[in-house]
């Protein structure tokens, strides 16, 4: 079957599966791409990759012991993003250290799969990730993102900002920046692994980054930016999901194309000035950009 016609259509989205996938996919639209925000903010790219590899570990581990391999991936990632938070004053320390634990994961990983003698496949499907499949457990995650994310974000948010905006700046302003990187770093991992069995692990940037993209170039402010990436999360996982249904193509590479066509059609925007909440450490305090 190549297309579905608009009744069959109709008749897909009753199925349990599919209107669990779409409820996943605009949980994730809540929370995600406001993740996407704050690794463009701390300029932190290489970390989504290395949480993938972590994740795998995780998976790999969960097949080992029977235990449920997507909730060792989440505890694998956060963990992960806990040890790894000291190393984010500068970015290259970090990138460094993301590129030794990839390393190390996915060899970890791999090591694992071969001595236990446990299928691999099912470890290496959710690098693909497989949207039909989504649990109540992906549920209540995804759920808990939603909430913790644009609450924490709206919570914190001027400190938020200035930490994005200079992390030496707000280290004298008196903002606890070890504190508030570590949990950053954590929801970053979390939500990672969160998203890995939507889109899958290589896809991944559809929920995350490209909304965060597309919104940086239409965004004002911190604050409008992270409206826009949750607007343009929620259009893109919708359009992106009733289309693949309805062309019978896999969800995960047309939500990233989807995102893609997006950001694209964004960067044909004009940008503005004040666009960036990200500047040099010389551009005196007064100049700050608003977090409202």
């Amino acid at each position: 079957m190549s297309a579905l016609a608009t009744a069959d259509l109709g008749a897909v989205l009753q199925l349990v599966p599919v209107r669990r996938a779409g409820a996943a996919l605009l949980l994730a639209a809540v929370g995600l791409p406001v993740i996407g925000v704050i690794i463009v903010g701390l300029d932190i790219m290489p970390v989504r990759f290395a949480m993938m590899h972590v994740a795998l570990l995780g998976i790999a581990v969960g097949l080992l012991t029977g235990l449920d391999p997507m909730l060792c991936a989440l505890v694998a990632c956060a963990l992960s993003g806990a040890g790894v938070a000291p190393l984010a004053r500068t970015p290259g320390g970090l990138s460094g250290a993301m590129g030794l634990l990839m390393s190390l994961a996915v060899a970890a990983a791999l090591l694992v799969l071969a001595v236990s003698g446990v299928d691999a496949s099912g470890a290496f499907a959710l690098l693909w990730g497989s949207i039909l499949s989504v649990g109540t457990a992906d549920l209540v995650v995804l759920a808990a993102l939603a909430v913790v994310v644009p609450v924490l974000f709206r919570w914190r948010r001027g400190d938020v900002a200035l930490l994005l905006y200079d992390r030496e700046l707000a280290e004298c302003s008196g903002v606890p920046v070890r504190l508030l990187t570590t949990a950053l770093l954590v929801l970053v991992a979390v939500a990672v692994a969160g998203a890995i069995r939507l889109t899958g692990a290589l896809l991944v940037d559809a929920l995350t980054l490209l909304p965060a993209l597309a919104a940086r170039r239409l965004g004002r402010s911190l604050w409008s930016i992270t409206l826009w990436a949750v607007g343009i999360g929620l259009a893109v996982n919708l359009t992106g999901f009733l289309l693949a249904l309805w062309l019978d193509w896999p969800p995960g590479p047309v939500l990233v194309l989807t995102a893609g066509a997006v950001v694209l059609a964004a960067h044909l925007v004009p940008e503005r000035r004040n666009s960036s909440w990200r500047a040099p450490a010389s551009v005196p305090p007064t100049s700050l950009p608003s977090s409202h």
